[in-house]
C-alpha cells in the first residue's frame, strides 16, 4: 500500500533535518514514534539517494525491513550523506544543493531462472530492483539504475562489478538473484 502524501513529505523532511542536524551538532533529532503514522512505525527497508546538479552524491540503504520505516530512512540518509565510500561526507556547504530521494522496497522475491538468457527475459527493465549474490558477494541496483543502464546485460555486468565480481558472471550457474519493486519519491525544486 502506498505511503500518503503526508507520510512521504515527513519521509524526505526527516532525512532533510538528520543530514542538517548531523552537520551543525552532530546529534540525530528525535523521533517519537507514537507522533507518527502507522505506516512509519512498521519495519521497512528504504535507500536514501542525494543527487547534486543531477549527479549521484551519495545513496546508502536496507534491503530487509530490520526496524521501523522512519529510523530505516533516519539512518540511511545520515549513511547517503557521510558514510557513502565512494564520496567524501557530505559538507554544509553542498546540502543547499543536494537533493533528496527516498525508495521503499518491497520484501525481496527469488527469481527463479534456467540460464542467463532465461534471467533475461525474466528482469523487467525499469520495474525490478535486483540483488545477486553468489558466496559472499552481494550487490543490488534499485529500478531507477534501469535509467542509466536500460539494457540487461549492461545491467548486469555493471551490478556484477559492483559485487566484486567479474562482468560475465551472470552468465555462470548458481548466480542467486532477487527482484523487488519499490515507491519511490524526491524532493520537489
Amino acid at each position: 500500500m502506498p505511503l500518503s502524501p503526508d507520510d512521504r513529505r515527513f519521509l524526505l523532511s526527516l532525512a532533510r533535518r538528520a543530514i542538517a542536524s548531523m552537520l551543525e551538532s552532530g546529534e540525530l533529532p528525535e523521533i517519537d514514534l507514537n507522533a507518527v503514522s502507522e505506516d512509519l512505525r512498521r519495519p521497512g527497508a528504504s535507500f536514501v539517494t542525494l543527487t547534486i546538479g543531477g549527479e549521484l552524491r551519495g545513496c546508502i540503504g536496507s534491503i530487509e525491513a530490520r526496524r521501523p520505516l522512519v529510523l530505516d530512512v533516519r539512518e540511511n540518509a545520515i549513511a547517503a550523506a557521510f558514510h557513502d565510500p565512494r564520496f567524501p561526507p557530505l559538507s554544509r556547504q553542498e546540502l543547499d544543493r543536494t537533493h533528496i530521494e527516498i525508495s521503499v522496497l518491497t520484501p525481496p522475491q527469488p527469481l527463479g531462472y534456467t540460464d542467463y538468457l532465461d534471467l533475461l527475459t525474466k528482469l523487467r527493465p525499469g520495474v525490478d530492483g535486483v540483488i545477486i549474490e553468489r558466496g559472499w558477494h552481494r550487490a543490488t541496483f534499485l529500478p531507477q539504475v534501469w535509467e542509466k543502464l536500460p539494457d540487461p546485460r549492461e545491467f548486469l555486468a555493471h551490478l556484477c562489478l559492483k559485487a566484486g565480481l567479474p562482468p560475465d558472471d551472470y552468465r555462470r550457474p548458481g548466480l542467486r538473484v532477487y527482484t523487488y519493486q519499490v515507491e519511490s519519491f524526491k524532493e520537489k525544486h
